[in-house]
């Protein structure tokens, strides 16, 4: 029980002195100027421009998956792996999916980017959205 008394103030003065490691955030304003569609048959469009902050040192490459909440089996693609820029912007069309297009409805969406070096995934950011807003 000692032991573990007297480990507690060296843990505790070891966390205070490392920098608190930043969240990997993801965000976007907007769809972008893609289609109206409420017919269940999306267009292939360009990605929105996302913003993104707190990416994990070691990252190399950021790939972007889309995917309906209201229909989570729906597959709407995304990137493949993208090189990781020093930005934290990825711009409007950098890639191309099939665009938010719920029937008959609003539907909520999210985007989660995931960060990689090689095949070893370090963190993932999500952000939600709308459709139409």
């Amino acid at each position: 029980m000692r032991r573990f008394s007297r480990a507690i103030p060296i843990l505790l003065a070891m966390a205070l002195a490392s920098p608190a490691a930043a969240e990997f955030k993801l965000t976007f304003k907007s769809w972008g100027d893609i289609p109206a569609c409420t017919s269940g048959n999306p267009n292939r469009v360009g990605n929105p421009e996302f913003v993104f902050s707190g990416v994990p040192a070691g990252t190399t490459s950021i790939q972007f998956q889309m995917k309906d909440l209201d229909a989570p089996g729906y597959n709407h693609g995304g990137s493949k792996r993208l090189a990781a820029t020093g930005d934290g912007k990825l711009p409007l069309g950098s890639f191309t999916y099939k665009s938010p297009c719920p029937p008959g409805g609003v539907h909520t969406y999210e985007w989660t980017a995931t960060a990689r070096n090689g095949n070893k995934v370090l963190a993932k950011a999500k952000a939600q959205r709308r459709y139409p807003e």
